[in-house]
C-alpha cells in the first residue's frame, strides 16, 4: 500500500493541497497518496488516533485546528513552539508525533521571494489572532519590521498574542479593528477566516499606505473580498495565499519526505 497522507480541517472541501502534493509526488518521483479529510470540531484527537493507527505517515492541519494539534503532539519544532501552533504533524517510527509550522516559512517565501516584497523596515499590520496569524508572526518579526500592529474584533485576543510576542521585537503592538483609523501600513495581512465565508471585513481606506501590499491568506479561482476591498482602492499589490499554501506545503513535503520540490511550475499549474 502506498504511504498515506492528508489534510484534517473543517471545513475542508475548499482545500488545494491534496492536488498540490500530488503534483510534488509526481514531481519528484515519489509513491504516496494525499487525501482531505474533515473533521468534526471536537474530534481532532479521535481522528489523529484512527489516522495514524490506520498506517498514515503524514498530516497536514488546518482552519480550525492548528492550536488544538500543538496540545497533542510529543515533539515540537523550535517554528511550532514559537507560534504554539502546528500545520504539519510526521508520525515517526517509534510511535510519536512530531509537530512543526511551516505557515511562516511559507508566507516568507511567497511575499519576499514571489512578490519581492522585503519587510525590513515595513509597517505590517495582521488581522486576526488565531492560529492563522500566530504561525507568521516569528518569521515577519525576523525580517525586522519597523512596526507590527495586530488588529482584531476581539482586542483581548489581540494584546494577548502581541504580549506572547513582544519579547522579540519591540515594535509588536496591538488594538481593535475599530482602532485602526489612526494607523498607515505598508503591508496589510488578512489572517482571520472572513473569506472562507465571504464575508468582509470593514476597514479605513486611510490605513493604506502610498505603495501598500494587501495579501489575503485564504485562496481560491476568484479574488477574495478583501482583495477587492483593495483592489476597488488602487492598492499596489493584491495578492491571495495560494504561493504561501504551495511553499508551505514544499516544506511540509520536504518534513516527511526528505525531499523538496520546486515550487515553480505547481504554481504555474495551479494559476491556469
Amino acid at each position: 500500500m502506498m504511504d498515506q497522507y492528508g489534510v484534517m480541517g473543517c471545513p475542508i472541501q475548499h482545500s488545494w493541497s491534496p492536488r498540490i502534493h500530488q503534483l510534488f509526488a509526481k514531481q519528484t518521483n515519489q509513491s504516496l497518496v494525499y487525501r482531505p479529510i474533515l473533521v468534526p470540531p471536537d474530534q481532532l484527537e479521535q481522528a489523529l488516533h484512527t489516522f495514524q493507527t490506520e498506517g498514515g505517515k503524514g498530516l497536514n492541519i488546518t482552519l480550525p485546528f492548528k492550536q488544538q494539534a500543538y496540545e497533542l503532539i510529543d515533539k515540537l519544532s523550535e517554528r511550532a513552539q514559537l507560534a504554539q501552533a502546528v500545520n504539519t504533524i510526521r508520525f515517526d517510527p517509534d510511535g510519536s508525533l512530531f509537530g512543526d509550522n511551516t505557515d511562516g516559512i511559507g508566507f516568507i517565501r511567497d511575499v519576499i521571494h514571489h512578490h519581492q516584497f522585503p519587510i525590513s523596515d515595513k509597517r505590517v499590520l495582521i488581522l486576526g489572532a488565531g492560529g492563522a496569524a500566530r504561525g507568521i508572526l516569528g518569521p515577519i518579526l525576523q525580517e525586522s519590521p519597523a512596526l507590527l500592529v495586530i488588529a482584531n474584533r476581539t482586542e483581548a485576543n489581540a494584546n494577548a498574542l502581541a504580549a506572547a510576542f513582544s519579547s522579540y521585537h519591540e515594535s509588536v503592538q496591538a488594538c481593535a479593528l475599530s482602532a485602526l483609523t489612526k494607523f498607515e501600513f505598508d503591508l496589510i495581512i488578512n489572517a482571520t477566516s472572513a473569506s472562507l465565508t465571504d464575508a468582509i471585513i470593514e476597514l479605513p481606506v486611510s490605513l493604506l499606505g502610498k505603495q501598500a501590499y494587501c495579501y489575503d491568506m485564504m485562496y481560491g479561482k476568484e479574488p477574495t473580498p478583501f482583495m477587492k476591498w483593495a483592489q476597488k482602492h488602487h492598492v499596489a499589490i493584491v495578492s491571495d495565499g495560494l504561493g504561501m499554501l504551495v511553499e508551505q506545503a514544499a516544506e511540509s513535503f520536504y518534513i516527511w519526505r526528505g525531499v523538496r520540490p520546486d515550487t515553480q511550475p505547481v504554481l504555474e499549474i495551479l494559476r491556469l
